[in-house]
């Protein structure tokens, strides 16, 4: 180990699971537990996570009233088949249809789900219109979707596609943000334009408001869905609960999942007018979609949500993230160029021929848990209750790990 963790000073022990399928490049690290903005390993050194599950844990690690709801609700019903009625599910989507303004709510069990109930829907909701040759999917290069085969086919990136083809067709793809590629590539066979309004795979790339605005301009105009993947980006990241509403642009139907129910598998589709009748009995389904236990953990969150002003931190700290690493990137130009993102969903784009998963490692080290995406990228999506002198913190520990490796 390069350097110990000021706090403890204790050497990390790495208890290791050789049965895990080695489908993750895992950190030498063996988390035990969390506790708000902190997690902590089984030597008990502590590391101040910018992470979160990748942007799942939005009100932090271990939040008692999630505890709470989610103790008191495995002890009433943990199942129940759909083929009933059954709370807090039921519950949940009202809550969710009344936040939104939209008529139905779908519940799965991840993102990936939830964006293939999304493209089930688009085929469906042309096909009972009798326009049965609008098939085709299209979406944003950069874009990721999910690692299902339906999902994945939607996904523009090769390297999550090698030695899986052949994957469905009928899937297409045009330049992010540019408004007249997207204008041509929208024609009567088109179901829907899935579509990300903040890219987190690629880097935090967002959308620019006048993309998506155009975007539901012509949709409406050629026939098509236009469908939001706000899987990471939803739920608050971006400082309103809805990506939708931070761009005051209305999609026909909107997928959730990562921190709606804070840690608890949970993904949703949230459908408005017309295609809200389009999935009928026997067209889709899941077993475990909308299950208790993840439900009631997503209502606790929805009530927390309520009592404190989670969108006022999530400007106030986002804001102060963004300040933070503009600094680091004014201070080392030939190392990273100016952040991007919104709320607390921020990229710092690492220049070439550095590589930002080289810094992870070493913050780590330092007590920092940070994360390299697409694009040479560091992303940062912290708890959502993130404090602006832990925010601070973070980024006195990211400069002494910078100047570690690029002096």
């Amino acid at each position: 180990m390069a350097r110990m963790l000021t706090e403890t000073h204790a050497a990390r022990i790495v208890t290791r699971h050789p049965h895990l399928l080695a489908n993750y490049a895992r950190a030498e690290v063996n988390i035990v537990r969390g506790e708000g903005v902190y997690l902590f390993d089984e030597s008990g050194n502590r590391y101040l996570d910018l992470v979160a599950g990748i942007a799942v844990c939005a009100l932090g690690h271990a939040h008692p009233r999630i505890t709470r709801a989610v103790a008191e609700q495995a002890a009433t019903l943990v199942h129940c088949s759909n083929l009933y009625n059954h709370e807090p599910a039921g519950i949940l989507a009202d809550r969710l249809a009344e936040l939104s303004g939209f008529q139905a709510v779908f519940f799965c069990n991840s993102g990936a789900e939830a964006n293939e109930a999304a493209i089930k829907l688009a085929r469906k909701h042309a096909w009972r219109r009798g326009e049965k040759e609008r098939t085709t999917i299209l979406a944003a290069n950069g874009s990721f979707h999910g690692r299902t085969f339906g999902a994945l086919a939607a996904t523009d990136n090769p390297k999550y596609k090698e030695g899986f083809e052949p994957l469905p067709g009928g899937f297409t793809w045009t330049p992010f943000n540019d408004i007249a590629a997207l204008d041509a590539a929208i024609d009567e066979r088109t179901a829907a334009f899935l579509v990300e309004p903040v890219q987190g795979e690629s880097g935090v790339v967002p959308a620019t408001r006048e993309f998506l605005a155009a975007a539901r301009r012509i949709c409406d105009e050629r026939g098509a869905l236009l469908i939001f993947d706000e899987v990471q980006c939803g739920m608050g990241r971006l400082g309103r609960l809805f990506a939708s509403q931070f761009y005051d642009v209305r999609p026909d139907a909107f997928t959730l999942a990562k921190s709606l129910a804070n840690g608890l598998p949970i993904g949703a589709l949230i459908i408005g007018g017309a295609a809200a009748t389009a999935l009928q009995p026997g067209d889709h389904g899941t077993t475990f979609g909308g299950s208790p236990v993840p439900a009631a953990a997503a209502l606790e969150h929805l009530r927390i949500r309520e009592v404190i002003d989670l969108d006022a931190n999530v400007a106030a700290s986002g804001a102060l993230l963004h300040s933070e690493l503009a600094a680091i990137a004014a201070d080392w130009p030939m190392h990273f160029e100016a952040p991007r993102g919104h709320g607390l969903m921020l990229g710092l784009p690492v220049r070439a021929p550095y590589a930002a998963s080289a810094f992870v490692a070493p913050a780590l080290e330092r007590g920092l848990l940070i994360n390299a995406a697409g694009r040479n990228t560091l992303r940062f999506v912290p708890p959502l209750i993130i404090s602006n002198d832990e925010v601070r913190e973070a980024m006195v520990r990211l400069r002494a790990t910078i100047a570690d490796i690029a002096g």
